[in-house]
């Protein structure tokens, strides 16, 4: 999987309520990267197109005409469906959401709720994707990688300091953790359609919060190259003729 397909998200909606099936749908698709390929308005109707889409995301509300979509979550986690799923309802009891977590939702939304914090959940789940794809042949995690998959990041403040585009870190973590390998700040560059200082800019603040780690490859003569490559990643063997520091 590519970057450019980790970034595109498949989108399946739940909502019995038309009028706001429309309005999510036009907050999701401000992104052009996500396509909501289907619309549902009960539970039947939902558990139908989850099996025939396979979408990467499920936007489900609780209150439905035939049913609890909290039920339907369990149905689908019963059955093996390891889809990421998150509530967007009005449904703002804490046993309600206790109990959507606790059957494997990623993320839950209280109606209403604002555009940025439908954003942050879209990140989320490109997160969760990304990291799942690093490690998906593998049958350990270490904890960095765990952590990505779980969502857990940083404070705020760490995260993004001025000058860092959460989109834009985003696509330097996707290129950085498909490449399974240690990748220079203008290798990263060219995958992600940045120059060099900026790549580089983007790849420093993710060795200082721990997303990626810095390696030096020392050549014939000059300067060692830096080389970075996404924390969990297998660290390739060092040159032959590498000195010894």
């Amino acid at each position: 999987m590519n970057p450019q397909n980790l970034q595109s998200v498949r989108v399946l909606l739940v909502e019995d309520d038309l009028r706001v099936a429309r309005v999510n749908r036009d907050l999701l698709e401000r992104d052009p990267d996500v396509h909501v390929v289907g619309s549902a308005s009960t539970c039947q109707q939902g558990d139908a197109l989850a099996l025939a889409l396979k979408p990467d995301l499920i936007l489900l509300d609780v209150h439905l005409p035939d049913g609890s979509g909290l039920g339907l979550l369990r149905h689908w986690r019963t059955n093996g469906m390891t889809n990421d799923v998150a509530l967007i309802t009005a449904a703002d009891d804490e046993p309600s959401i206790r109990l959507a977590l606790a059957q494997g939702a990623f993320d839950y939304l209280i109606k209403p709720f604002t555009a940025a914090r439908l954003s942050e959940l879209l990140a989320r789940h490109r997160a969760r994707r990304a990291a799942a794809n690093t490690r998906q042949s593998e049958a350990r995690l270490d904890q960095a990688s765990l952590d990505r998959l779980l969502g857990v990041t940083p404070a705020p403040t760490e995260l993004l300091p001025r000058g860092i585009d959460p989109h834009t870190l985003e696509r330097v973590v996707a290129a950085l953790t498909e490449a399974g390998a240690a990748l220079s700040a203008e290798e990263v560059g060219e995958r992600v359609g940045l120059s060099r200082v900026t790549a580089w800019r983007y790849l420093e603040h993710l060795v200082r919060t721990g997303l990626a780690v810095l390696e030096h490859q020392y050549g014939q003569a000059g300067r060692p190259a830096k080389l970075y490559r996404a924390t969990g990643a297998e660290a390739q063997p060092p040159l032959a003729d590498a000195p010894e520091v």
